[in-house]
C-alpha cells in the first residue's frame, strides 16, 4: 500500500480521456492472489451450489442470475461428465488450469464472497501493476483464449492479457476530468454511470493497446467479454 499515482496526463504517450488526469491516492495495504482464478476453481465453487446460494450475491446479482438462468459461464456446454467451452475459433475441452473468463461483475463478485475474499479496486490493481512487465497473451499470440499458467517465478501473474480482470470500482470521472470538447465529448465521459472497472487486457486485445492505466468498463451483467477475476484480500 501506499501513496500511489493514478492515471496520465496530457503531456504522456497517447491514453484515453477516462484515465486522465493523473492524479494520486492512497491506497491502504491489500493482498491480491498472484493468478487468476482457474475453470477448476470455478467448477469448486458450481458443485458447493454457487449459483444455488442467494447469500453469495448482490440483489441485482442474483435477479439477474435467476431471469438468465445462469448455471455456468457463458459459453460452457457439458456432454456427460466433460465441460467444452468456445474460442475465437471453434469449440474445445475446458483446460482446468485455464483461468475462467465470460463471467458477469455479478458471478465474480459472488465468486469471491464464497472464498471469504473480495475483487481488487481498480487503484490496487494499477498500484500493483506499476512493477509488472506489460507482457503476457494477447492477441498477437493467435491464441484467442486464456492460457494456464507456464512460469513459476513467484509474482504476480497473468496481470496483463489472458482475461479482463472484473475490479470493484465504478467507472467514475477521476477527479478534475472534464468532457473534451468537440467529437471527443461523445466519448467515455458518456458512459461513466453504472458501469464496472476491468483492467488488464485479454487474449483478444492488442498489445500496443493495453497499459497499466487503461480503463476498460462493462455493464455488471455483461458476460461476452473475456472477463475473469483475481482474488484480493
Amino acid at each position: 500500500g501506499g501513496l500511489s499515482f493514478i492515471g496520465t496526463d496530457a503531456e504522456s504517450s497517447f491514453a484515453y480521456d477516462c484515465e486522465q488526469p493523473r492524479h494520486q491516492v492512497f491506497v491502504p495495504e491489500f493482498s491480491l492472489c498472484e493468478h487468476l482464478v482457474t475453470n477448476a476453481e470455478w467448477l469448486e465453487f458450481m458443485a458447493d451450489d454457487g449459483y444455488k446460494r442467494p447469500k453469495l450475491w448482490l440483489s441485482d446479482g442474483w435477479a439477474t442470475a435467476q431471469q438468465e438462468g445462469w448455471q455456468a459461464p457463458l459459453y460452457w456446454h457439458r456432454e456427460g461428465e466433460q465441460w467444452f467451452t468456445v474460442t475465437g475459433r471453434n469449440r474445445v475441452p475446458l483446460d482446468l488450469n485455464a483461468p475462467v473468463c465470460h463471467i458477469s461483475y455479478y458471478e465474480a463478485d459472488a465468486f469471491a464472497r464464497w472464498c471469504g475474499c473480495r475483487l481488487p479496486t481498480e487503484f490496487e490493481w494499477e498500484h500493483a501493476a506499476h512493477w509488472v512487465e506489460c507482457c503476457g497473451n494477447f492477441l498477437e499470440q493467435n491464441q484467442l483464449l486464456p492460457q494456464p499458467i507456464v512460469a513459476d517465478n513467484k509474482g504476480l501473474k497473468q496481470m496483463f492479457g489472458d482475461a479482463w480482470e472484473w475490479t470493484q470500482s465504478p467507472f467514475i470521472p477521476y477527479p478534475g476530468f472534464k468532457t473534451p470538447e468537440g467529437a471527443l465529448a461523445e466519448y467515455n465521459g458518456k458512459f461513466m454511470a453504472n458501469q464496472w472497472v476491468l483492467r488488464g487486457g485479454s487474449c483478444a486485445t492488442a498489445e500496443q493497446q493495453i497499459r497499466s492505466t487503461y480503463r476498460n468498463f462493462f455493464y455488471a451483467h455483461q458476460r461476452w467479454q473475456f472477463s475473469s477475476l483475481r482474488l484480493a484480500k
